[in-house]
C-alpha cells in the first residue's frame, strides 16, 4: 500500500470571506503560517512513463494552491460555529490524526474510473443519504456492503462487464440545506445539517453546531473502513459465497428468488473456472476492491485530512477515495472548487437540469485541466423528462470540447416529493430516469458510465413502488432515514437487474 504523509504542514487562520468561525471567542488570534514554497515537480521530473502518474493532475506550487487556499474564497453551506478557538483546536487535532485512505488507493480508483469512461467497466456508487452516529453498527455497515455486492454481481454476470464498487460510506455525514433554520410543529430551530455538525433532536441547544463532532465522525469513519477492509479481504466477499449474501427478509420476494437463480448460475461458472485451473483461492475469486466516497461539503474536515503524498508530491484528500462537489457549492469562484482543483483524488461533480453547457465545460476544465479520463465523474440528477431534454446538450458540448469524463446517473435527487407528510420517491420515476439515461447515451453514441444511488441494505419503507409494493400508506412503517428517502434492499436489487439488462443490450449491440 502506498502511504501518505500523516502530519499537516500547512496551517492557516480561520477567518474567511464568509465569516466562518464568527462567535464568542473574538480574542483568539488565528495562527497564519504558510508552508515553505518549493520547486514544482513536473511529469518529466518523476518520469513520464511512471505507472504511478496514471490518473494524476500536475503538481501545483504552494503559491498557486494549498489545502487552505479555499479560505480566501467565498464559501457556502458551512456551519456557523459559536467559538473560533474550539474550531481551531479540533482542526489541529484532525491534522495530527492518521489518514483514512491512502494515495495509492486513490490512484487505483482513478484507473478504474478511466475504464468506466471508456465503457470497459461500470460504476456502482451507493449508500445512505446521510450517515448517523446513532445508526452506526457493524450490522448496518454489513447490510449496506452486502447489497452493493449483490448488485455488483447482478450487473457483472448479467451485463458481462466489471463493476467498480464505491460506497457512500465512511464520511457521508454533512448535508447542504436550503435555509439556516427550519420550522417544526410551529417552532423554529437551526437546520439539522448532519450528525457531523449538530443533532437532529428538537432542542435548541442540540442544534448548535459543535466542532467536536468532527472528531467523532473521523473515528466512526476509521471503524467503518476497518470493517469494510476486513469484509473485502477476509473472505466475506468471496465469489463462492455469492448464494450466502441474500438478506433474510428478501428470501421470499421475486427479486430474492431471481438473485438466488443467478447465484446458482454463478456457482456453476465458478465450478467451470476451477476445472480450467482458476482456483477459488486466487485473489480474483477471494477478495474484492471496495472504495468509499462522500460529498466534500465541510471544508474544515476535508482540508484537515489532506496530506502530501511523498511518492509524487501531490496532495490527496485522505478522508475518502473519491469526493464530489454538489449542485449548491460548485460555483467556479468559490471555496469548494478552489479546494478540489488541487487534490489528486478522482472527483465527482453533481449537475442538474439548470447546468449550462458552457458552464459545464468550464467546470470540467477547472477540475480536470490535464483531461485525464480517470479524474472526473459528471453525476447528472435531473428527473426523467428533464434528462431527455437537457442531457443531450451537455453530452454534445463535452464531446465537442474533447473532454474525457465518466457520465453517471443519479436518479434520486430529481424525483423527490412529499406524500402523506413524508418526503419520498417513486420507484417508477427512479427507474424512468435510469431508462432515459441509457436511452440518451444510445441516441448520442456516448457511454453510460455508472449509477449513483441513495439506498440501504435494510427493509425500510421510504420509497414507494417496485416489487416490494410500498404504498403511500406504508411510508410510516419503517421510515428510518435521517435525511432523504432511500431505496430499500429489494428495490435496489430490482433496479440492478434492469441495469444489467441495459448493459447486456449495449454489449450485444457493440458486437453486432
Amino acid at each position: 500500500m502506498i502511504g501518505a504523509k500523516g502530519v499537516c504542514g500547512l496551517k492557516h487562520g480561520f477567518q474567511n470571506k464568509a465569516g466562518l468561525g464568527r462567535g464568542m471567542c473574538r480574542s483568539a488570534k488565528p495562527r497564519v503560517t504558510r508552508g515553505v514554497a518549493r520547486r514544482v515537480a513536473s511529469r518529466e521530473d518523476l518520469g513520464s512513463t511512471d505507472e504511478r502518474l496514471k490518473g494524476l493532475i500536475d503538481v501545483l506550487s504552494a503559491e498557486d494552491w494549498n489545502r487552505n487556499s479555499w479560505r480566501e474564497k467565498p464559501v457556502l453551506q458551512q456551519p456557523d460555529y459559536p467559538c473560533e478557538q474550539d474550531v481551531r483546536k479540533v482542526h489541529d487535532q484532525l491534522c495530527d490524526l492518521p489518514p483514512l485512505v491512502f494515495a495509492g488507493e486513490c490512484r487505483n480508483l482513478s484507473e478504474k474510473l478511466a475504464k468506466c469512461s471508456r465503457g470497459e467497466a461500470f460504476w456502482l456508487q451507493g449508500g445512505d443519504c446521510a450517515e448517523s452516529f446513532t445508526e452506526f453498527s457493524a450490522n448496518h455497515i454489513r447490510d449496506t456492503y452486502r447489497i452493493l455486492l449483490q448488485m455488483s454481481v447482478v450487473m457483472m454476470f448479467g451485463g458481462g462487464i466489471p463493476v467498480v464498487k464505491v460506497g457512500r460510506m465512511a464520511g457521508q455525514f454533512a448535508k447542504p440545506r436550503t435555509a439556516p433554520t427550519e420550522t417544526i410543529d410551529g417552532v423554529e430551530y437551526k437546520s439539522y445539517r448532519g450528525d457531523i455538525i449538530n443533532d437532529s433532536a428538537l432542542d435548541h441547544e442540540a442544534r448548535i453546531p459543535d466542532p467536536n463532532r468532527l472528531v467523532r465522525a473521523y473515528h466512526q469513519c476509521a471503524s467503518t473502513l476497518n470493517l469494510i477492509r476486513g469484509f473485502s479481504s477476509g473472505g466475506y466477499a468471496r465469489l463462492d459465497r455469492v448464494d450466502q449474501w441474500n438478506l433474510d427478509f428478501m428470501s421470499k420476494s421475486d427479486e430474492g428468488r431471481l438473485y438466488m437463480d443467478l447465484a446458482a448460475r454463478v456457482d456453476e461458472a465458478i465450478t467451470f473456472m476451477e476445472a480450467c485451473g482458476v482456483g477459488s483461492e486466487s485473489s480474483v475469486m477471494s477478495t474484492t476492491d471496495f472504495y468509499v466516497s462522500h460529498e466534500a461539503l465541510l471544508l474544515e474536515y476535508e482540508s484537515a485530512l489532506t496530506r502530501e503524498d511523498s511518492t509524487t508530491g501531490l496532495w490527496y484528500d485522505c478522508s475518502a477515495h473519491l469526493v464530489w462537489v454538489g449542485e449548491r457549492t460548485r460555483q467556479l469562484d468559490h471555496a469548494h472548487m478552489e479546494f478540489l482543483r488541487g487534490v489528486g483524488n478522482p472527483l465527482g461533480i453533481k449537475i442538474s437540469q439548470k447546468a449550462d453547457p458552457a458552464e459545464l465545460i468550464e467546470l470540467i476544465q477547472t477540475l480536470n485541466p490535464t483531461n485525464n479520463p480517470g479524474r472526473l465523474a459528471v453525476i447528472v440528477r435531473m428527473g426523467a423528462d428533464n434528462l431527455r431534454e437537457r442531457l443531450p446538450l451537455l453530452l454534445r458540448a463535452v464531446r465537442d470540447a474533447g473532454q474525457k469524463v465518466t457520465w453517471v446517473c443519479d436518479p434520486m435527487h430529481g424525483n423527490t416529493e412529499v406524500m402523506n407528510g413524508y418526503k419520498t420517491r417513486r420507484y417508477e420515476n427512479i427507474r424512468a430516469e435510469v431508462e432515459a439515461f441509457f436511452d440518451v447515451h444510445e441516441q448520442e453514441g456516448t457511454i453510460p458510465g455508472g449509477i449513483h444511488l441513495e439506498m440501504t441494505g435494510k427493509d425500510v419503507t421510504e420509497c414507494t413502488g417496485g416489487g416490494s409494493s410500498v404504498s403511500g400508506e406504508d411510508l410510516g412503517d419503517r421510515y428510518d432515514t435521517y435525511c432523504d428517502p432511500r431505496l430499500n434492499a429489494e428495490q435496489s436489487l430490482e433496479l440492478s437487474f434492469y441495469i444489467a439488462q441495459r448493459l447486456r443490450q449495449r454489449r450485444n449491440a457493440g458486437r453486432g
